[in-house]
C-alpha cells in the first residue's frame, strides 16, 4: 500500500514541471498548466479529457478522470466500476514551488481475465486519502509531503482462491534537504505507519491463512540523490521510447546525463518494524511481539557496503505439529545481519559508460560488467551478528567468508561462536534423548565441541574458528584438520590412470584422513 501511494503521488507530481512565474490565477495559466500536464501523455489521452485544469480562487484545480484511461480496454477482459474522477489543487508560490493538496476517496470493483481466461474479481476502497506537499519543478518531485489514508480494503477472488486485505489507516511523510557540498544533490527522509493490518487467504489447495499486525512502521533515508539527473533520464526515455535505435548523438547525450548521476546515491537505509505479528492456520498459530527488517548501503562509490538484516523478539508457536518435548528448542528470539562490503560501483559506472546501448549483446555484456562490482573478482560476505535464544540455548556468532565470484573452491572463513549455559543445552538434549535415542549422538557431539571451547570472562563458551584457503581448519588456535591434498585427477598423469599392471593384485588406496 505504501508503495502504491508513493508511486501514484510521484506520477502526479512528475507532471507538474512548470515553474510558477506569477501568483496570478487565470484561465491562461490553467491552459498552460494543462498543456504541461498532458505533454508527456500519448496524443489520444491528451485529447480525450483525462486531465482538466480550472482556476479556483487562489489556486488551480486539477481533475483526473481516470476512467478515460480505459476507453480502449476490451470490457471482455477488464471491467471496472465506480472509478470517479480525482481532484487535486496546485497553488504557485513566489519561490517557484507549488503547494499541492487533495482529499479523495476510492470505491471500485471489477474483474479481469488473464491469458488463460482465468477470471479474477476484485474490489478496492479507500474511505479517505488526504495529502498535501511542496513540489519543486526543478527536480519534478516533492520536497515535502504528508498523506493520511483511512479504512483501506482490497479483495481478490478467483474460482480457486480468495484474498482479503485491510488496513485501519496509514500515514506517510516525506522531507528533504540539500546534500552537503552544494553539488545539487538532495537528501530525502520518509517515514510512516500502517495500523490494524489483516490479510486472509483461502484456497482449494491449502487451508485458510490469516495474518494480523497491530502496526507496521517504516523509515527510510537516501542521501546524495541526483534528483535532477533522474528526472532528465526519465524525460529522455519518454522522448525516445518509440525509437528502435539511438543515434550516436543521443547515445552520448544519455551517457552524459547518467555520468552526472553517478553515483546514484551516497547512502541508503530502510527499516520496517511490525508489532504483534500473528499468523493463524487450521494447524496452529504463531507470531512475534516484534519483527524487524533493515536494508542499508553506504560508503565511498569504490568501496560501498550493502547490508541486510531481520530480527524477531518474543516468538511464539502453538501447534500440534510441534511435540511438547521439543518446544523448549523453539527460538524465542533471533537476529540475522549480513553484509557485503567493498562493492566497486565506481568501476562498474565507468564500464557502464562504455556500453553501446544499441548493441544486441548489451544484456550479456551487462552481466559480465556486473562482475566488476567485485574488485579483482573477490567476494566477501560478513556476518556482523547471528544470534538465537530459547529456554535451553543462547548462541551468538560473528564472522566473514572470503572467496571468488568465479569459483566455489577458493575461499576462507573466520568466525567466532559464543554459547551461554552450554551445560544446560547438553542436559536438555540428553533428556530428549530418553525418548529419541538418535539424539544421543547429538549430545555426544556437543560435548566433544565443548572440549575445544575457551571460557570468556562472562562465562560463555568461545570458539574462534579459522578455515584457510588450503582447507585446513583451526579452532581456538588448535589445528583440527590439515590442508586438503591435491585432487586425484590432478595428481595422476593421463597414462597413469590405467588398470593395474598384469600379474599384480589391485590394492585399494588407503582412505585419506582429514
Amino acid at each position: 500500500m505504501r508503495l502504491k501511494l508513493v508511486t501514484a503521488t510521484s506520477l502526479v507530481a512528475l507532471c507538474l514541471v512548470t515553474t510558477a512565474q506569477s501568483v496570478e490565477i487565470n484561465q491562461a495559466g490553467a491552459d498552460a498548466l494543462k498543456g504541461t500536464l498532458t505533454k508527456l501523455l500519448p496524443e489520444d489521452l491528451a485529447k480525450n479529457g483525462l486531465i482538466t485544469v480550472n482556476p479556483a480562487g487562489t489556486r488551480y484545480e486539477i481533475i483526473y478522470d481516470l476512467a478515460k484511461l480505459l476507453t480502449k480496454v476490451d470490457p471482455a477482459t477488464f471491467t471496472i466500476n465506480g472509478l470517479a474522477p480525482w481532484s487535486m489543487f496546485a497553488t504557485p508560490t513566489d519561490r517557484g514551488f507549488w503547494n499541492i493538496e487533495g482529499d479523495n476517496e476510492l470505491n471500485v470493483s471489477g474483474h479481469f481475465k488473464d491469458k488463460d481466461q482465468k477470471r479474477t474479481d476484485f474490489t478496492y476502497s479507500i474511505a479517505s486519502l488526504a495529502y498535501n506537499g511542496v513540489f519543486d519543478p526543478a527536480i519534478s518531485y516533492l520536497r515535502a509531503s504528508d498523506a493520511t489514508a483511512k479504512d483501506i480494503k482490497l479483495t481478490s477472488k478467483t474460482d480457486t482462491e480468495e484474498v482479503n486485505v485491510s488496513f485501519g489507516g496509514m500515514k506517510h511523510t516525506l522531507n528533504s534537504t540539500d546534500s552537503a557540498g552544494g553539488n545539487g544533490r538532495i537528501d530525502f527522509v520518509i517515514g510512516g505507519s500502517m495500523s490494524t493490518f489483516l490479510e486472509q487467504v483461502s484456497a482449494q489447495q491449502m487451508p485458510p491463512v490469516e495474518v494480523r499486525a497491530d502496526a507496521i512502521n517504516f523509515e527510510g533515508k537516501v542521501n546524495g540523490l541526483p534528483a535532477k539527473q533522474i528526472r532528465d533520464t526519465i524525460f529522455f526515455v519518454l522522448d525516445h521510447i518509440h525509437e528502435d535505435k539511438l543515434s550516436p548523438e543521443n547515445s552520448d547525450k544519455l551517457k552524459g546525463i547518467l555520468r552526472e548521476a553517478f553515483p546514484l546515491l551516497t547512502s541508503f537505509n530502510e527499516t520496517i518494524g511490525v508489532n504483534n505479528l500473528t499468523v493463524s492456520t487450521e494447524m496452529g498459530k504463531g507470531g512475534a511481539k516484534a519483527f524487524g527488517y533493515n536494508l542499508a548501503m553506504d560508503g565511498p562509490s569504490n568501496a560501498m557496503r550493502f547490508g541486510f538484516g531481520m530480527n524477531a523478539q518474543e516468538i511464539s508457536l502453538d501447534t500440534p505439529l510441534m511435540p511438547a518435548n521439543y518446544s523448549a528448542f523453539m527460538p524465542t528470539s533471533f537476529d540475522l545481519q549480513v553484509a557485503v562490503p567493498n562493492l566497486d560501483f565506481a568501476t562498474f559506472g565507468d564500464a557502464f559508460m562504455k556500453l553501446d546501448f544499441n548493441d544486441k549483446e548489451a544484456e550479456k555484456r551487462g552481466e559480465e560488467m556486473s562482475k566488476q562490482l567485485f574488485r579483482d573478482g573477490r567476494l566477501t560476505v560478513e556476518f556482523p551478528k547471528i544470534s538465537a535464544k530459547s529456554d535451553v540455548y543462547d548462541v551468538d556468532m560473528t564472522g566473514k567468508i572470503e572467496g571468488r565470484v568465479d569459483t566455489e573452491k577458493d575461499y576462507s572463513m573466520e568466525a567466532t561462536i559464543l554459547a551461554r549455559d552450554l551445560d544446560k543445552t547438553i542436559a536438555a538434549v540428553q533428556e530428549l534423548a530418553k525418548t529419541d535415542p538418535d539424539l544421543n549422538q547429538v549430545s555426544f557431539g556437543i560435548m566433544m565441541v565443548k572440549g575445544f571451547a575457551k571460557t570468556d570472562a562472562d562465562g560463555r563458551s568461545r570458539w574462534d574458528i579459522s578455515v584457510s584457503r588450503d582447507g585446513s581448519v583451526a579452532v581456538n588456535g588448535q589445528q583440527v584438520k590439515g590442508p586438503d591434498g591435491p585432487d586425484q585427477d590432478e595428481e595422476l598423469e593421463p597414462d597413469q590412470e590405467q588398470e593395474p599392471d598384469q600379474g599384480q593384485d589391485a590394492v585399494p588406496a588407503p582412505t585419506q584422513q582429514p
